[in-house]
């Protein structure tokens, strides 16, 4: 898997974990391997939802080995399912760290909960994954490939997601350790920089002191919605980076032209962001509440 540049078929036989699969970019991506004959194996905490993706999966012709529904904020929850996974099946060639949530916020409107359960699902999550299911493709010396969805969050300075950049910088940090790390064992990494994508996460994502339903505030949250990509694209661009090995997979041009950006001219950035932060808070508070 690792440097392929072939066909959507790389990935037929191949053992793919999904965390996320019950809907949004997690449910698109599982039903796109079904599609190209990999063997999954799929969670999420909706159980409903992931039931259903595993018999959209199957009616695809895909194989569907095993999933379960569960936190992976739990590690002792996750670790018990690589362990039942491994007890009956050969290490993954491929996981991928696709579940996550969101929350939007000021420092000032930010709870304690929003910051823990970022970096407990977001991060921590992730890594109860690599801890459980990448050390036996280690030991199995097949090589494979891990894939970390991280965020446009997680490249550049969004106004409000201070608790969601704290989970998604720490998950593209890690990734870019991991990629040097497990390079000689033939393991690739890439790291998903999403901007926004049609998913429930981004459709009813709880922003912190705001009422989302007041028409100011829908007016903009719904503007945010319409440049959105859908999970479809945003699967098809993951598949993509995994046959090529890369490293950072964008899933729009606008993210990748910010992040350039940032690195090419960061006195302007700092500006720029400055006055996006501005923008956002008052486009996020009704006229009456704006301070700035």
């Amino acid at each position: 898997m690792v440097a392929s540049e072939s066909r959507e078929s790389d990935f037929a036989g191949k053992r793919c974990l999904l965390t996320g699969a019950a809907s949004g970019i997690g449910r698109a991506t599982a039903l796109k391997l079904a599609s190209a004959g990999a063997e999954l194996f799929l969670t999420d905490r909706d159980a409903e939802g992931l039931a259903k993706t595993v018999a959209d999966a199957r009616a695809l012709g895909g194989v569907v080995h095993a999933y379960r529904a569960f936190d992976i904020s739990d590690f002792d929850a996750v670790d018990m399912f690589a362990a039942d996974v491994h007890a009956e099946h050969p290490a993954m060639d491929v996981v991928m760290n696709i579940a996550g949530v969101s929350a939007w916020g000021t420092v000032s409107t930010l709870t304690h909960e929003h910051w823990k359960s970022m970096v407990d699902i977001n991060l921590m999550g992730p890594i109860h994954v690599i801890e459980s299911f990448v050390p036996p493709m280690v030991a199995a010396g097949k090589g494979g490939h891990l894939v970390n969805v991280s965020s446009a969050a997680g490249l550049v300075a969004l106004p409000w997601h201070a608790a969601y950049s704290a989970s998604k910088y720490g998950l593209r940090g890690l990734s870019e350790v991991l990629r040097f790390d497990l390079a000689r064992h033939r393991i690739g990494v890439s790291v998903v920089v999403p901007g926004a994508v049609k998913t429930p996460l981004v459709q009813s994502v709880h922003i912190a002191g705001v009422d989302r339903e007041h028409p100011h505030v829908k007016k903009w949250t719904d503007r945010f919605g319409g440049h959105a990509v859908s999970p479809e694209h945003v699967a098809d661009r993951i598949l993509r980076g995994v046959r090529r090995n890369r490293f950072l997979i964008y899933t729009s041009h606008d993210i990748r032209a910010l992040y350039l950006f940032k690195r090419t001219a960061w006195w302007p950035y700092s500006v720029a962001m400055r006055q996006v932060n501005v923008l956002f808070t008052r486009a996020l508070r009704p006229p009456s509440s704006n301070r700035n």
